[in-house]
Parts: C-alpha cells; structure tokens; sequence
C-alpha cells in the first residue's frame, strides 16, 4: 500500500497530478521590460544632472580663462621700462576710448536674451511633459510656446554681437586697433573672447530652434534649453566682470 502511494504522490509529465510550478519572473514583454513613467522620468532626470555637471566644468575652465587674462592684464599694466636719467618707470599702457553708451546698450540686449532663454527653457520643461498627454481623448493640446522664446532669445543674442562689432567699429575710428598698443589688445581679448563662448551658446539655441519631433524630442529640448540657460546666464555675468575689468583698465 505504501509503494502505491508513493508511487501515486510522484508528478505524471503532461498529466493533472503536476507538482507546483515556480513562481513567475515579473518583468515579461508587453510592459516595456518592467519599466514605466516612473523610470523614464528617473532616466530624464539623470541625463540632465550629467549635462549639468558637464555644464560645470565648463563654466570652471571658462572662469581661469578669464582670470588668467585679468591677472595678466594686471601685470601687464603696471609694467614699465626704468628711466635712469629721470628715475621713473615709464610706461607704454595709454588708454582706451571705450563707447560706453554703445556697450550699455549691449548690456540691456544680452539681460533681455537672458530673459527670453529662461522663458524658453521654462516652456521647454513644461511641454516636455504637457505635450504627449495631449493624445489622450479629451485633453486639450498644448501649444508649444518654447520656440517661440528660442527664436527672440537667437534675435536678441545676435543683435548683441551686431552691437559689439559697432563698439570695435568705434575704436577702430579713434585709432584703438587689434596690435596698436598693450590696452587695446586687452580691450580686444577680452571682449572677443566673451563673444566666441557666446557665439557657441547661439549655436546650440539655433539647434534647439530646429529640433522637433515627438516625446523624445520634446525631451532632447528641455535639456538642451535647460543647459543653455544656464550658460547663457553665466555669460550674462561674465560680461558685467569684462565691463569692470575693462572700466579699471582706464
């Protein structure tokens, strides 16, 4: 009796008795691999902090670039050839006649660029998620105002290298030229160099402007935007430090 039941208690392949199954793997097809709103929105979060901290090293190299050339400048003006017949040091660092009033015009343009690249990236970051639940029945869609502010903010940024081209115009005409005298060079250095990192901040506002396409696109934007806001606010800053620097050199 005893090796009939066992014999019974034994799993038959393919037959009712079957033993008890192993406990499912969560995670199979049709959920996307186990992730949902909950990971892509983890994952959006992790691809800005790294463009953010990216973002910082940038910021960090251009700031000992500027120093550099401050420090240099610093030294550069209070050198001087010794005088033995007079005693005194005299020195070739003349002075430069800056168009003040064309460059505050400037300062106002790149504040009022600041300002339309933080609304830019403000929308950006909303449409990044109002957007796609538009497809759901019912909900009413959103318009996409981000470009908009892109598109003033590229306009602003460009009429502000037109303005400082009219500035080099001007010191051209009262004989500030690129290798007239140390000052000038400086005033050159400084200034241009401002306008290049700037150049390169309009660049990637010009690629925000052209990119479109669905959700992942929407998403590709706010990051872009988000970087360069912050960049762009950076610059802002870094030219109220080249004005001072430049006010000090005369």
């Amino acid at each position: 009796m005893s090796g009939i039941l066992s014999r019974s208690n034994r799993a038959l392949p393919g037959g009712g008795n079957r033993g008890p199954l192993p406990p499912e793997t969560s995670g199979g097809g049709g959920g996307g691999g186990g992730r949902g709103d909950g990971d892509g929105l983890h994952g959006f979060h992790q691809q800005l902090q790294r463009y953010r901290l990216g973002l910082l090293f940038t910021i960090a190299s251009i700031m000992m670039l500027f120093v550099s050339f401050t420090t240099l400048f610093v030294a550069r003006r209070g050198a001087g050839r010794y005088d033995p017949t007079t005693g005194n040091f005299n020195t070739d660092w003349v002075a430069v006649p800056l168009p003040m009033k064309i460059l505050l015009i400037n300062t106002a343009v790149l504040l009022l660029s600041s300002l339309l690249v933080e609304l830019a990236r403000r929308s950006a970051r909303l449409e990044a998620i109002l957007v796609p639940m538009s497809s759901i029945p019912g909900v009413r869609a959103v318009r996409e105002t981000s470009r908009i502010w892109v598109g003033a903010a590229l306009l602003a940024g460009l009429a502000f290298l037109v303005g400082q081209a009219f500035a080099w115009r001007q010191m051209h005409s009262h004989g500030a030229l690129l290798g007239s005298g140390p000052a000038s060079t400086f005033v050159f250095l400084l200034t241009g160099t401002h306008a290049l990192h700037l150049l390169a901040g309009l660049s990637v506002l010009l690629y925000a402007l052209l990119a479109a396409g669905p959700r992942l696109s929407l998403e590709r934007r706010s990051i872009t935007l988000d970087v360069t806001a912050w960049y762009w606010h950076f610059m802002s800053v870094m030219w109220f430090y080249v004005l001072l620097v430049l006010r000090l050199m005369n």
